[in-house]
């Protein structure tokens, strides 16, 4: 890493870039992406209600929610999102926020295959991101499975020649 890369980092986290990320700084980078998925949700759903009501005013109820439905639906926006994130540049917005990257063993970007995968493994078992507590690689169960680790990264993304953009 070069200089001018190393200058936007501040000097405490120097130490850090390229290092595995613990389970705090995961757990925190999840929990924002969690609420961001459940904010746009949300969101939604209240723009839905307020069509219904700009359209029939008197006859007005607010839609149901089936809890089912409503975990699915959630479960899918939630795979769709992360999975997208990972494939086109590596993080989330909560990776984002916390200085995360997610890539593969050999610091590649994870191909839409393998963001996928992660993303429904992450969604379908999330209890499986605390095993970098214990991993002496800080690695989750995910990780492990799918050859990825989540890294402090502070840099923009690699672009598709390696070079940083």
């Amino acid at each position: 890493m070069n200089e001018p890369d190393l200058s936007i980092i501040p000097l405490e986290a120097r130490s850090h870039q390229g290092t595995a990320a613990g389970v705090v700084t995961r757990l925190a980078a999840s929990s924002i992406d969690g609420l961001a998925v459940g904010a746009v949700l949300i969101g939604s759903y209240a723009g839905y209600a307020a069509f219904l009501f700009v359209v029939d005013p008197r006859r007005f109820e607010f839609p149901d929610l089936a809890l089912v439905l409503d975990v699915a639906v959630y479960l899918t926006v939630l795979v769709l999102y992360l999975a997208a994130a990972w494939s086109i540049g590596g993080r989330t917005f909560g990776d984002h926020v916390m200085g995360v990257r997610v890539v593969t063993l050999a610091r590649g970007p994870l191909g839409p295959a393998r963001a996928l995968a992660r993303a429904a493994l992450c969604a379908v078992f999330p209890m499986g991101l605390l095993w970098c507590a214990v991993n002496p690689r800080r690695r989750s169960v995910q990780d492990l499975l799918l050859r990825t680790m989540v890294v402090y990264d502070w840099l923009p993304r690699r672009s598709g020649s390696g070079q940083r953009s």
